[in-house]
């Protein structure tokens, strides 16, 4: 989990967590890692920034007079940067979620001036900056001036010299702090001088010629002067961060709470944990153990895949005994248990599924392992009692107990006398136990006495593999002499060893070989009867969808019927016109008696589309009209008039179909001048929407549309405006 810290801090602080046992706070931090966990589905710009240790420098400026060195000061400029912009995130976060409790971490950052003091002051590195005060950058262009003029006139004095007077590769160096030259020994003389060093072989010495101290002493004197500002420099920069000293450090405690929480918050995404229900009874759906998620099985060369289990115990139960042969899980199963309790009272989401319970346990008690020790000459058995004192000396109502292998390492009547006392104790004062066990004797326990129920871990026995699977209220068979049979044991001992097996486990394991048999029938036929289910609602809802279809289908029908009546009547209705307008052309050929026919049949045609009647069909053509009658046809048209309605239905319309009704809906619509348009298009998919909106989006016609108020339609319906 603390690889998804951002830095060290948060890291740390992760891996310092420990279980807490107050069940509000414990449901708080659980909220607050869950709600920061669903932002992260949807928003990938939340980060956490690494902040660097910056207690010694907290501890300093609360010192008066104190003066950071340049390197904290670099560390706090880097702090700053990383509580403005975690700050900003916050806040950013909780303008856009209301109420989140993410935000509570969110305190005002220190002003933004001591950051950008900082960064003109210091260099990421360290360094104090010849920007950090004018005094500063004279001195130190002072300083540069004197050492120039030291370096010019010892090179100048270094080539002057001979070859058997100076050393060989020979350049100005520094020894001691001041600029001098290598000449050989035996030039010391000639050339005068301190000499500050002198090499191993006393062959070479380094000098300070005469003429360069006095130019040394003014070097000496710049660099002290560059130096006196730079503590002066320092000392400001302190002075101006003491009196923020507590924005500061809470402003820093913000960033290592927030990537302490991000990193909680990415591991709850990572093993797609859920929050579970704090109190009540023990009640884990979908339990895995925390180790064994894909990435960690790469890690520890794992190939299977990871069983989830459920594990609920009612009110009235308080110790599962799980049995069942060796490598079959059960080890693990207790640990996973352990595991996802402590993490859950530490603020983590662990790998749990929906709707888990857990209690809130005030001590968790595990006696896991050999425990075996020469040094403490302790045998395994001795080791397991010592632990099992300090359970019993302890454990009570509130405590969760992990005992494996219960009662083994001695003589299994009495080991396995102990371990039932153990239980029964531990039941009695209502202590949440998984004990493991390999004693058959323990099995009968749980028909014994209340409170404790039988466990064990599914086991394949034709193949006398592990499914890992946990069956509640079933004790598992050893499996010992099957295994050792598929191992190569010899028949005639494992016939020896079978007929020394007790009647009572005997009988027993034949019980349990019974129940799982009818187990596995029973799961064969549950899934038998899930599939039959899945088709059954399938074919269920086919029909469901044929039905809506159908209903659908019927609606455009009479919608299509409609149409085709209101466009036949306006249609003829326009006809009737031109047929007065032929008539008074033609009225020198045609009779009187000719004329009323014509009338007649447009009239009759017209009735035939009054709406309401829908039995009544027509569409009548005018030319065929003239044809029938031999009425000539008119050498004009009359404009066509628009009959337009203010919403059109294109559900279960494919696109196609729906485009030509579509616009000319519309054109109909702007001739009569209507403001809008309701387009009903239907959910479904959002295929036709899309069209739908499309096409209006590219009319020029059209001013804005948008989906309808929920009450009015919602995603089902389009409103177009026109401009």
């Amino acid at each position: 989990m603390a690889q998804h810290a951002a830095g060290p801090l948060g890291a740390a602080r992760i891996a310092a967590r420990r279980p807490r046992t107050d069940a509000t706070q414990i449901r708080d931090s659980l909220a607050q890692v869950a709600e920061l966990a669903a932002l992260f589905i949807t928003d990938e710009s939340i980060r956490a920034e690494p902040v660097p240790d910056i207690t010694t420098s907290l501890e300093l400026l609360g010192v008066p007079g104190s003066a950071l060195e340049a390197a904290a000061l670099a560390e706090l400029t880097v702090a700053l940067a990383a509580m403005r912009v975690t700050a900003s995130d916050l806040k950013r976060l909780e303008t856009a979620h209301r109420a989140l409790r993410t935000a509570q971490l969110r305190v005002d950052p220190p002003p933004r001036d001591l950051e950008t003091t900082l960064v003109r002051s210091i260099s990421p590195d360290g360094q104090v900056l010849d920007g950090a005060s004018k005094d500063l950058a004279r001195a130190r262009q002072q300083v540069r001036e004197a050492r120039k003029r030291v370096m010019d006139r010892l090179g100048g004095i270094l080539g002057s010299l001979d070859t058997t007077e100076r050393a060989p590769d020979a350049a100005v160096t520094v020894r001691g702090g001041r600029y001098v030259i290598p000449i050989r020994s035996t030039a010391r003389a000639r050339v005068g001088g301190i000499v500050h060093d002198e090499s191993a072989t006393r062959a070479t010495v380094f000098v300070e010629p005469p003429e360069i101290i006095e130019l040394g002493n003014e070097l000496r004197a710049a660099e002290t002067a560059e130096l006196r500002e730079v503590l002066r420099v320092l000392r400001e920069l302190s002075d101006l961060l003491r009196p923020h000293r507590d924005g500061i450090a809470a402003a820093w405690e913000m960033c290592i709470a927030f990537d302490d929480l991000c990193a909680r918050a990415r591991y709850a995404v990572e093993v797609n944990g859920f929050v579970p229900e704090i109190g009540g009874h023990l009640k884990i759906r979908g339990g895995r153990h925390p180790l064994l998620l894909p990435d960690n099985s790469r890690i520890l060369e794992m190939t299977k895949p990871v069983i989830p289990f459920d594990l609920d115990l009612v009110s009235d139960e308080f110790t599962v005994l799980i049995s069942g042969p060796n490598t079959g899980g059960k080890t693990v199963l207790i640990k996973a248990v352990g595991l996802l309790v402590l993490l859950v009272q530490s603020g983590v989401i662990p790998p749990i599924g929906p709707h888990s319970a857990l209690p809130v346990f005030t001590e968790v008690f595990a006696d896991i392992g050999d425990r075996q020790s020469i040094a403490a000459s302790l045998s395994t058995f001795s080791a397991h009692v010592a632990v099992l004192r300090q359970i019993l000396d302890g454990a009570g109502a509130g405590s969760l107990v992990l005992l494996d292998e219960i009662g083994s390492g001695t003589d299994p009547a009495e080991g396995g006398a102990l371990a039932s006392a153990t239980l029964k104790t531990l039941t009695r004062r209502r202590a949440i136990t998984l004990a493991t066990t390999h004693l058959g004797a323990l099995k009968q326990l749980a028909a014994e006495t209340v409170g404790i129920v039988n466990a064990s871990l599914q086991f394949n026995a034709e193949t006398l593999t592990p499914t890992y699977r946990l069956l509640k209220g079933v004790p598992g068979r050893s499996y010992g002499l099957a295994i050792a049979k598929r191992l190569g044991i010899a028949a005639d001992v494992l016939a020896e060893a079978e007929r020394a097996v007790p009647d009572a486990e005997r009988t027993l394991d034949r019980l349990l070989a019974s129940v799982e048999a009818r187990g596995r029938d029973m799961d064969a036929r549950a899934a038998e009867l899930e599939t039959r289910a899945a088709q059954l609602e399938l074919e269920r809802q086919n029909l469901a969808d044929l039905e809506n279809l159908a209903s659908e289908l019927h609606v455009r029908e009479k919608a299509l019927d409609k149409d085709a009546r209101d466009r036949a009547r306006a249609y003829l209705l326009e006809a009737r016109k031109t047929v007065e307008a032929a008539l008074a052309q033609a009225r020198a050929a045609v009779t009187e008696a000719t004329a009323r026919e014509a009338r007649r049949i447009v009239e009759e045609a017209i009735e035939k589309t009054e709406p309401g009647d829908e039995k009544k069909s027509g569409w009548v053509n005018l030319e065929e009209l003239r044809r029938r009658k031999n009425i000539p046809s008119s050498p004009t048209r009359a404009p066509a008039t628009t009959t337009a309605e203010s919403e059109i239905s294109l559900r279960g319309l494919t696109i196609d179909e729906a485009e030509p009704l579509l616009l000319k809906a519309i054109d109909d619509a702007i001739l009569a001048d209507l403001s809008s348009l309701r387009v009903i298009h239907g959910k479904g998919t959002g295929v036709l929407r899309d069209f739908v909106q499309g096409v209006l989006k590219r009319d020029p016609r059209i001013k804005r549309f948008a989906l309808a108020p929920a009450n009015q339609g919602g995603h089902g319906v389009t409103v177009a405006e026109f401009a």
